[in-house]
């Protein structure tokens, strides 16, 4: 085989892999979030907000997730209903509301991700510390595409 075609079989091969994984994440995102009670969509917001610091304005909800301004709304009354979010006053700016995580599911949250959490660190034991940074620069930059391109895709 030519390095060409080697390498369009690599890429292929990652391809597809990547595919599928997307594929099992979401099947397993729908069942952990059908266990917590939730949409996938509003655990999907759950997991966001506890990446990104801060509260966070139901718009700047809306950007993290993808949704509009109504459907985030919406998704914050689900998730404030729930127990997961809190909306509190802007104390620089007062005709702002923002929305935080609570500690009130965190039990819950922990509790569901445990098996699974310990499962996925499992699957990384055999990666050594070089290919964990391959990994990680994989997801960001794929991350970064996916954002891209769904943005592209959004504007017409």
């Amino acid at each position: 085989m030519s390095d060409r075609s080697t390498r369009a079989s690599a890429v292929a091969a990652v391809t597809a892999a990547a595919r599928r994984h997307h594929a099992a994440y979401t099947l397993f995102n729908q069942a952990m979030a059908e266990r917590l009670g939730l949409h996938p969509t509003d655990l999907q917001c759950v997991s966001l907000l506890g990446l990104e610091p801060g509260p966070h304005t139901t718009g700047e909800i809306a950007k993290l997730t993808g949704l509009t301004s109504g459907a985030a709304t919406r998704l914050v009354d689900r998730l404030e209903k729930a127990g997961f979010v809190e909306r509190r006053p802007d104390p620089h700016d007062r005709r702002k509301t923002l929305v935080r995580l609570t500690t009130a599911r965190t039990s819950d949250l922990e509790a569901t991700w445990d098996t699974p959490g310990r499962a996925f660190d499992r699957a990384l034991d055999d990666f050594t510390d070089a290919e964990l940074a391959v990994i990680e620069r994989y997801l960001r930059r794929i991350t970064d595409v996916g954002s891209e391109q769904t943005a592209r895709m959004r504007e017409g």
